[in-house]
């Protein structure tokens, strides 16, 4: 099955987002599938663009929200308001309060007022659901096991969405001690769940000199818990053409995705596209997770599969050349948005409009930090 996949340039100076238009099957009988969709205007964008690449009838299988951050959930709004959509795919945080409920804080409310205190935060998402109904959309959540279209979701797994939405910035406070005492996740430590929270910034501190051998990026990154929740979606679409989608997984959803494709015998480290998650971040990857996912270091001038990595124009802090520096190691041809649209062919036919896109090179100097 061919699998084109379209990144659509979304925002700018430091205003990141994710928008992405899949088509797959044949070149004359396709689908088309929609992952994220941007702010607003980036919405309005995607809208036009579907219409004018691809007709204003078209037929858009499955929508997929992979977290509930406003730069990828915005433009659903436009989406299911502007195009004939036939399924929705989000996690809708309140429908979860009665499993996450012993993992808040507040141990005197109902299911019901956890719930409504959830919804209460969450209106965009809220909106976006009303929306889905009111056009008669059919919703599912995206847990690990299900399917969608030509994809299998493969992260988050339901249970760890459970854990993770306490500590959500926007949800009631977590009770920690009541996660740490569990002990379920596949053997590992609590700490894996723990302490989620969005760290502050990093800024550049200087910069450094970095060898093929000598890599700099480290384990241990940590972002959000709500970027943790991200879906990621494994595409196989025939020998030798995998996809993975990532969303802004960190390195918590990544070990995720590997321990559920590996004990499900899917293959890793044998990819044709992968997304970089959350617009080229240091905090959701590291050396390990890499290796895990992608293989280790190849031989310079490697080329192996195609890496697209979502960052607006004009940002000094996205994407990082560490992050840039470790996929292109691993073999990957590695692009950045960076205010154009990129497209990887995956089998149909070159489009009107896009040239060839000159890879990011590697860096000899990258960000350093305290």
């Amino acid at each position: 099955m061919n699998c084109e996949i379209e990144f659509l340039a979304v925002g700018d100076a430091s205003k990141a987002g994710d928008a992405i238009v899949i088509r797959y099957g044949d070149v004359s009988a396709y689908e088309l599938m929609i992952v994220d969709a941007g702010n607003l205007d980036s919405g309005r964008d995607l809208v036009n663009h579907i219409r004018k690449e691809f007709g204003a009838s078209s037929i858009i299988s499955h929508v997929v929200l992979t977290h509930c951050d406003a730069d990828h959930a915005s433009g659903l709004r436009e989406v299911l308001a502007e195009l004939n959509v036939r399924n929705l795919w989000l996690h809708i945080p309140w429908l979860c309060a009665e499993a996450a409920r012993p993992y808040f804080a507040e141990k005197n409310w109902s299911d019901n007022q956890v719930a409504s205190a959830i919804r209460k935060e969450y209106g965009l998402i809220d909106e976006i659901v009303k929306l889905a109904l009111n056009k008669k959309i059919n919703i599912f959540q995206p847990f690990a096991g299900l399917k969608v279209g030509p994809f299998l979701v493969v992260s988050p797994y339901q249970r760890a969405y459970e854990v993770l939405l306490p500590q959500f910035n926007r949800t009631p406070d977590p009770d920690q001690a009541a996660i740490e005492a569990l002990g379920w996740w596949i053997g590992k430590p609590p700490s894996f769940f723990f302490k989620l929270f969005e760290k502050a910034a990093a800024t550049v501190q200087r910069w450094v000199t970095e060898t093929w051998e000598g890599e700099i990026l480290k384990d241990g990154g940590v972002t959000s818990a709500t970027n943790e929740s991200s879906v990621v979606l494994y595409g196989d679409f025939g020998v030798g053409r995998k996809v993975l989608l990532t969303g802004d997984a960190g390195i918590r959803g990544l070990s995720m995705t590997a321990y559920y494709t590996e004990n499900g015998g899917l293959p890793l480290q044998d990819f044709m596209f992968v997304q970089i998650p959350h617009h080229g971040s240091r905090s959701n990857v590291g050396p390990t997770i890499l290796n895990r996912l992608l293989g280790p270091i190849q031989p310079q001038k490697s080329h192996r599969f195609t890496a697209f990595v979502s960052a607006p124009k004009d940002d000094a802090m996205h994407p990082r050349k560490m992050v840039l520096n470790a996929f292109i190691r691993r073999g990957g041809t590695v692009c950045a948005t960076q205010g154009q649209n990129k497209v990887f062919q995956g089998g149909f036919p070159s489009r009107d409009g896009y040239e060839m896109a000159d890879p990011m090179p590697f860096s000899p100097e990258v960000e350093d930090y305290d």
